[in-house]
This record gives structure tokens, sequence and C-alpha cells, in this order.
């Protein structure tokens, strides 16, 4: 997707059921955020993004503390999918604290591999 496709999708999702949360650092620049909506019985992380430039120091982990601390409520599950190519997702996640739930698979209409 084109910058501006996905800017239209994030309105989109934001007028809708979804809450979003910029993170920042002591000055103008942002670092990342996260998208997410809130269930009965669980919080549906959407996105989470660190800016490339400030990963690998500890924001991730820091700015999720704040998140599952002091934003969502304690009572909820928590549940965020990760394409299972992302090998660094899944052990960021995992080392959050996530467990691994399912597995979903699939066969693409026309034979293709992802």
């Amino acid at each position: 997707m084109t910058v501006p496709e996905l800017a239209e999708r994030l309105r989109k999702w934001l007028a809708g059921e979804y809450q979003a949360v910029i993170f920042s650092l002591e000055g103008p620049e942002d670092i990342g955020y996260a998208l997410y909506r809130r269930d009965a019985d669980a919080v549906y992380l959407r996105h989470y993004f660190v800016v490339p430039k400030q990963r690998r120091r500890g924001y991730g982990r820091g700015c999720f503390h704040v998140l599952r601390g002091q934003i969502w409520p304690r009572d909820l599950r928590l549940v965020v999918e990760v394409l299972s190519q992302n090998a660094a997702g899944i052990a960021f996640w995992r080392a959050m604290g996530y467990t691994d739930y399912c597995l979903t698979l699939e066969i693409m209409p026309d034979g293709r591999r992802p």
C-alpha cells in the first residue's frame, strides 16, 4: 500500500472501534504507535510500530509496559497476531509474555505462496 492508502485505512479504523496511542520521547519526534480495540473480553492489538532507528533501545518494551500497566484493563486477555515469517516480532511478543494460541493456515486462490 502507498502511504496515502495506509493513512486512509488508519483513519477508517480510528473512526470506528479502534484507538491509538502515539509514543514520544522528550522532543518533537514520535517514536511509534499502537492501534488497538477493546472488546468485552480482550484487547486486540492491531498495529504496534516503533520507528526503525529507535528499535533495539528498549522503547518497544517500555511502551508496551505503559499500555499494559496504565492504559489497558488488567482483567482482559491481550491478543496480538504476528505473521509467521516475522521471527523478530514473534520473539518480541513472546518476551513480552504472550504465548502461542493458534496457527492459521491458508491456500491462496491462484496457488501462489505469500
